[in-house]
């Protein structure tokens, strides 16, 4: 009888610690470089992704890339190709640092969370009990192009905090939307000019409206608005709250609002590519040309000196959440990580497992067609499956300059693809391209 507790208790504990063993495996707390991955990757097949992008940086459709892959903690693929800087033909390295743009958003709204968590706010309370400036919103109701004037009618109900994190509330910065912000003197997500996020959340609720709250998925400044919420409450500036309660903890020292000048050279430089250029315009172009059907086109410097600079030139002062941020992709590797372990990277505790499960479910029904909504990102639902290579389930997101990240649970997979390539008309996706790439590797 004895020797039968003793094989049971023995079993029992065999069980435990191999429990305890698999789930210390899907939350590893650093990235692995030079890990054996081959358990979960025909290796042979994942230089495709380098074969991939090397081709549309020779063609002159893309300037650089970073591409990333992580399974379980292990850095399955990490390569740079292309240029940093074309003209000076300095090439583009891992570590280089890029405009994420609205990749911002995850970071600003996981750090605002964590005030959820501590019973700072709940999801459905009036913003402005805490911004009176959204006290009394306006939806609109028409618009007059030549004089600028236009009528509203007061909104149905007020805005929610949960409104301003699934894109909900109504606020608009499209169509003639743009002219009235401008009309307010709303500064955009980047600037050069000296203003803080404050003054802007609150010129952003003097435009009114496209719609009632909760109506329509409209995406817009909404995480601006959270952000400002999230200086109320911790009584910090907006970068360094979020570099307590995100950055620090996840080990990401190369991502900032504002980049440091001794790093300022490690920013890409952002390009555009455009057709229907002239033969004279074609001569120019540092990396020759590239052809799609009649039209020629290439690429070329951007001349937006805002969108060239921000990163590193101007005031200094203003931090947007939604998109003014800059970073490695190494940095977003991690962040991406600690979601996927839910919530703990680099043995701290950032998030509640329960949480970033709430975050990860549909939170706007069918208002963006078969593709979901979360509290951050787009969640893959069952209607988009038959739609994309991605896994349901999946969470993903990018910015407007060419950058792009998914973290697939059911993989225990990140994959990460970074160009500063906008307006990018070239007819390619790179987006697409790199889930495809990587996806077809997969054992």
């Amino acid at each position: 009888m004895k020797t039968n507790i003793f094989f049971i208790t023995a079993a029992l504990l065999a069980t435990i610690l191999s429990s305890c063993s698999r789930q210390a495996a899907n939350t590893p707390q650093q990235l692995t470089y030079g890990a054996d991955v081959s358990d979960a990757f025909y290796t042979e097949r994942l230089p495709l992704i380098d074969s991939a992008f090397q081709h549309y940086v020779d063609c002159g459709y893309m300037p650089h890339a970073v591409t990333m892959v992580v399974h379980n903690g292990r850095v399955v693929h990490n390569k740079a190709f292309g240029w940093r800087d074309i003209e000076n033909k300095i090439p583009c390295r891992t570590d280089d640092i890029f405009r994420i743009a609205s990749q911002s958003k995850a970071i600003s709204v996981i750090a605002l969370m964590t005030l959820f968590e501590e019973g700072k706010f709940q999801l459905d309370e009036p913003i402005k009990k805490y911004i009176p400036e959204y006290a009394d919103p306006q939806v609109l109701v028409s618009y007059d192009n030549k004089t600028g004037n236009y009528t509203t009618r007061p909104a149905a109900r007020d805005i929610t905090i949960r409104h301003l994190i699934t894109h909900t509330s109504g606020i608009c910065y499209d169509g003639v939307f743009d002219k009235i912000l401008r009309q307010k003197g709303v500064a955009g997500h980047n600037t050069l000019d000296s203003i803080t996020l404050k003054d802007n959340v609150e010129k952003i609720a003097l435009v009114p409206l496209k719609h009632d709250p909760g109506d329509a998925f409209t995406y817009s400044y909404n995480i601006d608005v959270l952000g400002r919420l999230a200086e109320i409450l911790s009584g910090k500036d907006f970068y360094n709250f979020i570099k307590e309660r995100v950055l620090d903890p996840c080990d990401m020292h190369d991502t900032y609002f504002h980049v440091p000048q001794e790093k300022a050279e490690r920013v890409v430089k952002l390009y555009s590519y455009k057709k229907n250029i002239t033969d004279a315009e074609a001569s120019t172009l540092p990396h020759g040309t590239a052809y799609e059907g009649a039209a020629r086109g290439g690429l070329r410097l951007s001349d937006s000196e805002l969108f060239q600079t921000f990163p590193y030139a101007g005031a200094g002062t203003f931090c947007s959440p939604s998109a003014g941020m800059c970073g490695t992709i190494e940095d977003y590797a991690k962040f991406c990580q600690m979601i996927l372990n839910g919530g703990t990277f680099n043995n701290h505790r950032v998030i509640g497992r329960k949480t970033l499960e709430m975050m990860q479910k549909n939170g706007v029904g069918n208002m963006r067609g078969e593709i979901g909504f979360g509290m951050a990102w787009d969640v893959f639902t069952p209607e988009n499956a038959h739609n994309t290579i991605v896994s349901e389930g999946s969470m993903r997101w990018g910015g407007m300059f060419g950058s792009d990240y998914i973290m697939d649970p059911k993989e225990h997979l990140i994959v990460l693809m970074y160009v500063n390539n906008m307006p990018n008309l070239s007819g390619y996706n790179p987006k697409t391209l790199m889930h495809n790439v990587t996806y077809q590797a997969l054992r």
